[in-house]
């Protein structure tokens, strides 16, 4: 098999349990994530795209860095270079983006056409709670479907990956709420599983309330929870597709009137969360258990972002002139 086919033929983990025998480069395979492999081809790919050939040599790389310094944001050619990183390692090959000149531009590229990343804004409690409410409006099957999406994705604190691969199995209900059981995650590929605990709110948000009602509606009790509608309010026995969640909650965005509607995405749930609970006064282990969330430093980003007026030095400040006149 040739470099090139090598990398792009990559078996799905998934698939790596329904083999009889697994060969060695299965398990090598299982061992990246699907959305980080699939990344990574992505990014082998336009290296080849560019005319460039594998094994390559640093000023190969040199090359491609200067082709795209302008035209390509310096997160992606970092991740292009981790990729193409793994591919020369996998491969037996010596590692050319190792060379000194190639870190060297690589830095001189994000301190002279590096940004800010952009970043879905947080949805928050008054804006979830406008979203809820638009949608208890209607009697839409898709609407039940869509509150009980929103709810469990904030207070759940999912990933996407994990709202589209949540199943009625997963699902235990208690006294307390519900537990739900991830089997696995981004953070969890080994598949040891994840709980996840949600207890019952008040009549305006509740999510666990919201579950039962899209499982009385939806008549389901096996399989993917959050399914796909047809015409008619036909349930599919697929789940949503991971992007579509965007789009969804965009538009649910865009119905309720929020500002900046467009601009929201599922990762807004998450995000909201974290920043909510924070504002909130929830302990910090607290949030990034929920979460399970592995490095503190994206929590605290985002907790910093809810905080940014709590204490604020130049409020102090604003509020002693205030007295004083």
């Amino acid at each position: 098999m040739s470099s090139v086919s090598t990398e792009l033929v990559l078996l799905h983990p998934e698939k790596v349990g329904k083999l009889t025998v697994p060969s060695p480069h299965d398990y090598v395979h299982a061992a990246t994530s699907a959305n980080t492999r699939k990344a990574y081809q992505a990014d082998i790919r336009h290296f080849l795209q560019s005319l460039r050939v594998l094994p390559a040599a640093a000023e190969s790389i040199l090359d491609y860095l200067h082709d795209y310094a302008t035209t390509l944001n310096p997160r992606t050619l970092t991740r292009r270079l981790t990729a193409l990183k793994q591919w020369h390692i996998l491969q037996g090959h010596p590692d050319p983006t190792s060379h000194p000149l190639v870190h060297k531009t690589l830095s001189g590229i994000r301190n002279v056409h590096g940004k800010p990343k952009d970043k879905a804004p947080a949805i928050t409690l008054e804006s979830l709670t406008q979203m809820i409410m638009h949608l208890k409006k209607s009697n839409r099957l898709i609407d039940c479907r869509n509150k009980a999406l929103l709810q469990l994705g904030f207070f759940g604190a999912f990933r996407r990956s994990e709202v589209v691969t949540l199943t009625w199995d997963n699902i235990h209900f208690v006294s307390e709420g519900i537990e739900i059981l991830l089997p696995r995650s981004k953070t969890d590929q080994a598949g040891a599983g994840q709980t996840c605990a949600i207890p019952y709110g008040d009549n305006t948000l509740c999510p666990v309330s919201a579950l039962l009602a899209w499982q009385e509606r939806s008549q389901c009790s096996t399989g993917p929870i959050f399914r796909q509608l047809i015409r008619n309010e036909q349930i599919k026995a697929s789940a949503i597709k991971a992007q579509h969640l965007n789009i969804i909650i965009k538009a649910i965005a865009r119905e309720s009137k929020l500002p900046s509607a467009n601009d929201y995405s599922s990762h807004s749930l998450r995000r909201g969360f974290a920043t909510e609970a924070s504002k909130n006064g929830a302990p910090f282990g607290s949030i990034m258990r929920q979460g399970r969330w592995r490095h503190e430093g994206t929590v605290l980003c985002y907790i910093d972002e809810g905080k940014r007026f709590d204490q604020n030095a130049a409020g102090l400040l604003l509020h002693v002139k205030q007295k004083e006149i």
